[in-house]
């Protein structure tokens, strides 16, 4: 059965491109007479507001979408914790105190993931009275698990190579999870078998692939949709205070026709899907 979700993060309004993902997740679940879930991921301290969340769900409902709701990341924190212990304790993560200046007054080269770590803390003394991340040792779990695949339903069959991303954060200094760890692990607890999101995040999908290989966790296929981009070419996003869905329900549009907009590619005045 395809199980595939939507996963926002309550620290600002949807818009439109959100509108888009959660309207291609449903279809795909729908068509396939799978489950289409949603998934708060709220452990952003204090950015996280609940109520964006149920902002959230009027505005799914708005859109004419069903879904089946699973537990909040804030609900998974001791899971988030056994997994990063068990990676510590085999020799997979390592402290790190680097601040980001630190990292980007070394001018480091950029990767799939943005900035790629240098390695700084890998082989210097730990500082165990300054704030630590810890950070995947990339190579070395590379070594442990061999050479490995992905299948996303647009691209094909890939060869993860996360050596591209670098020593990425698996537990960020204020938040019990990166987004790598609590996403994988999240799609795992849920039974995902689809996870359909971004573009953008095609490239983290190596770095989830490699931590389902040394969790032991069951593997899905991916589907990375197009992004919705506005006249400059750049991709909707909250920061940038892209028009929110809640503004569009609240001043009378109707959810249903704009869903359906979204499903034929008719997008408003300046809004396009970018290209592949």
């Amino acid at each position: 059965m395809t199980v595939t979700r939507f996963a926002p993060s309550p620290n600002g309004p949807l818009h439109l491109g959100h509108a888009y993902s959660a309207v291609v997740a449903h279809d795909l679940a729908k068509r396939a007479g799978g489950r289409f879930l949603l998934r708060i991921e709220d452990i952003d301290g204090p950015r996280s507001r609940p109520e964006l969340a149920e902002a959230f769900r009027r505005d799914l409902a708005w859109l004419g979408l069903e879904w089946e709701e699973v537990p909040a990341q804030s609900t998974r924190l001791a899971t988030y914790a056994a997994a990063a212990q068990e990676l510590l304790a085999r020799g997979y993560l390592y402290r790190c105190t680097c601040t980001r200046a630190e990292i980007e007054s070394l001018r480091p080269r950029i990767g799939s993931q943005g900035a790629v770590y240098p390695g700084t803390c890998k082989t210097r003394p730990p500082e165990p009275d300054k704030p630590a991340a810890l950070r995947l040792d990339i190579a070395r779990a590379l070594a442990d698990v061999g050479p490995l695949e992905w299948e996303d339903a647009v691209a094909g069959v890939q060869r993860a190579d996360p050596l591209k991303a670098g020593d990425v954060v698996i537990v960020r200094k204020d938040a019990p999870a990166s987004y790598h760890l609590a996403a994988t692990l999240d799609d795992a607890a849920d039974g995902v078998t689809l996870v359909t999101r971004g573009a953008d995040l095609f490239a983290a999908t190596p770095i989830h692939r490699l931590l389902q290989a040394l969790l032991g966790l069951p593997v899905p296929r991916w589907h990375h949709h197009r992004l919705l981009v506005d006249a400059s070419g750049q991709k909707l996003a909250k920061r940038r205070g892209s028009p929110s869905l809640a503004d569009r329900r609240e001043a009378g549009e109707d959810g249903l026709l704009l869903a359906e907009q979204l499903r034929l590619h008719r997008f408003p005045g300046g809004i396009s899907l970018a290209s592949a």
